[in-house]
């Protein structure tokens, strides 16, 4: 059980915080996580369950492609990623100043 606890810690990699994830985090409790790219929705509700002690609604997750940027005379292309968007039961709430 404490390698799947190990494991679950790794699966969410930041909080993303920007002006519209900050408005859905106070309007409709819905928080938004940076997770590894081979995260499940299942094992993102446990990773948000086990460190902050809350229950979860639902989890919603999605790929962002990678930008073409130029450097210098080359092109390149920044790394896919993806973001999960998960809501909490009522009652429950992340203060991500006190964790």
């Amino acid at each position: 059980m404490s390698m799947q606890k190990s494991q679950l810690a790794n699966v969410l990699l930041a909080p993303i915080i920007t002006e519209k994830s900050s408005f859905a985090a106070e309007n409709d409790k819905r928080f938004v996580f940076r997770v590894q790219n081979s995260a499940t929705k299942l094992q993102v509700k446990r990773a948000v369950e086990l460190m902050f002690d809350v229950e979860v609604d639902s989890v919603q997750v999605l790929n962002v492609k990678g930008k073409v940027k130029r450097f210098g005379r080359t092109l390149g292309k920044r790394s896919d990623w993806k973001k999960a968007y998960v809501k909490l039961k009522s009652g429950h709430d992340i203060d991500f100043a006190a964790a």
